[in-house]
């Protein structure tokens, strides 16, 4: 199955920076594993520019949509065997102790 992972900011991190793993070990092994199948990290949101479209017009809005303390700063695909897995791989990313990082299956439309 595929997962999209949102890799977000939080307002209460890990305290104990002695626990958080190394991002390079974990794209290295996720990678090598097959199970990371893409990822990034995303300019701030200052950079973002939302599109809308109302009656025909075209509405761009320079920066995020909404005003949020958390922000989505990077994403990861994996390709899991399940959900159990999936959440395996998340536990063990770095902001799943200092922020927060969320798991979506793809959608079987």
């Amino acid at each position: 199955m595929k997962y999209m992972m949102f890799v977000c900011t939080d307002t209460e991190p890990e305290t104990d920076e002695s626990r958080v793993p190394d991002i390079n070990v974990w794209v290295a092994e996720n990678d090598a594993a097959g199970r990371r199948l893409d990822g990034n990290v995303l300019a701030p949101p200052t950079a973002a520019t939302t599109v809308r479209v109302r009656g025909g017009e075209v509405l761009l809005t320079d920066g995020p949509f909404t005003e949020t303390k958390e922000v989505i700063v990077g994403y990861d695909i994996l390709e899991c065997a399940d959900l159990d897995e999936a959440i395996a791989v998340a536990a063990a990313h770095p902001m799943a102790h200092g922020g927060r990082v969320e798991l979506r299956p793809y959608a079987d439309l």
